[in-house]
């Protein structure tokens, strides 16, 4: 069987390398069409940027408040066999954002498809962060995901309770405060940590996930894929039996577009760091207790270079840099 999900989870990188149009096989088998039949197969979760278009960004040929884009960027997905969207989102703070997610959850239930929330911590210790998560995730539980929701359908939820991804950001959020408040839902979200965070706050999360890294240190040349730090990350995993264990792929890293750039790159050699990120991930997947959901990090994120909106190699093209022919710096 764990020979079976490993062939099927490589005809899926197939799949996806081509239909970004690097390659002339035929597009017929995506994601969907691989990961069918497989005994209680990984949703595959795109992470998702609701920025663009607004001036803070860089211009990426769309806006993600078009209801047009937000559309195709569905039926795109979804041909790849992509189950949902987990939007990088700040509650309230970043008023653009929300307005993006709002309009992409009532699309994605129009259009069958499945969106969730990946809550971006306050970034520094401003003395707000416990109060701006609490306020975010009230703000989130009243629109997006409790019983009263407009298109609440659309929500990703597993085993009954909605799915929150927690991307920290060093804002020193008491998450034992957070999770007594959201144990008062009807349905308490599950919330999914970015490694592992502080063990005072372990008992707080149901699960955790891992994020685009290299094994040591970012090599100039690009060519450290992150192959030690997943081996790192699932092996520490197996530490936490009772926990929900996300996996996670990604094409590859290139900071030199965002305005915080660092100079860190991570080459994406013609699709092979995707597929050596999914190998990880079969690697590691138990059949008897298999990962509940694969993220893909990410879906358009063209300021960090871990797209996929466009393909997952740089064959033949050069690494793709925008979308509809007019972005820039």
């Amino acid at each position: 069987m764990r020979m079976v999900r490993s062939i099927l989870l490589v005809v899926a990188l197939v799949a996806l390398i081509a239909f970004g149009g690097c390659y002339h096989s035929s597009t017929r088998h995506s994601m969907a069409d691989a990961m069918h039949g497989l005994p209680q197969p990984a949703r595959i979760v795109a992470d998702y940027q609701p920025w663009f278009g607004d001036p803070d960004h860089i211009n990426v040929g769309y806006s993600t408040q078009d209801p047009g884009v937000l559309h195709k960027q569905i039926e795109k997905a979804k041909e790849m066999g992509i189950y949902a969207f987990a939007v990088d989102w700040y509650g309230e703070r970043r008023p653009f954002e929300d307005r993006s997610y709002h309009l992409l959850q009532q699309i994605a239930a129009q259009e069958h498809f499945h969106v969730c929330l990946m809550y971006d911590e306050t970034q520094e210790d401003n003395g707000h962060a416990t109060e701006d998560a609490l306020e975010a995730l009230d703000h989130a539980y009243r629109d997006y995901i409790g019983p009263t929701a407009p298109a609440g359908d659309a929500y990703v939820s597993y085993q009954g309770r909605p799915v929150i991804f927690i991307f920290p950001k060093r804002g020193h959020t008491d998450w034992n405060r957070v999770r007594d408040a959201v144990q008062q839902w009807e349905h308490p979200p599950l919330l999914i940590y970015k490694d592992e965070p502080p063990a005072e706050y372990a008992s707080a999360f149901d699960g955790y996930y891992a994020w685009v890294h290299p094994g040591k240190a970012w090599d100039p040349k690009g060519g450290d894929w992150g192959k030690d730090y997943l081996e790192k990350f699932y092996d520490k995993m197996k530490d936490h039996p009772g926990k929900i264990v996300v996996g996670t792929v990604w094409p590859g890293f290139n900071d030199a577009r965002a305005s915080w750039s660092l100079n860190r790159h991570m080459g994406r050699r013609c699709g092979e760091t995707f597929e050596d990120t999914l190998k990880m991930f079969h690697r590691y997947d138990d059949p008897e207790h298999p990962m509940p959901f694969l993220l893909i990090a990410t879906w358009n994120d063209y300021e960090e270079g871990t797209q996929i909106e466009t393909g997952v190699s740089d064959c033949h093209r050069g690494e793709p840099s925008q979308v509809a022919g007019n972005a820039r710096p």
